[in-house]
């Protein structure tokens, strides 16, 4: 499934957007905070609409996870 909603705006109308969302009283490290975690967040997106993901199985089997029954 492809996102096209938010892709469709630019990074800079993204951030504009994410800005106004903070409180007036935000630090620095809040604004760059939300962008990163905005940032990573797309990133796993595209991963995904990619098909670059890894079962859940796998991951659990790497970790030496039991499946819960």
């Amino acid at each position: 499934m492809k996102r096209t909603m938010e892709s469709a705006k630019t990074p800079k109308a993204q951030a504009h957007e994410l800005i106004d969302q903070l409180p007036d009283d935000a630090s620095w490290h809040d604004v760059v905070y939300r962008m990163v975690v905005r940032w990573e967040i797309e990133r796993g997106l595209a991963d995904s609409d990619a098909g670059r993901v890894t079962p859940v199985e796998e991951v659990m089997r790497e970790f030496g996870i039991d499946r819960p029954e």
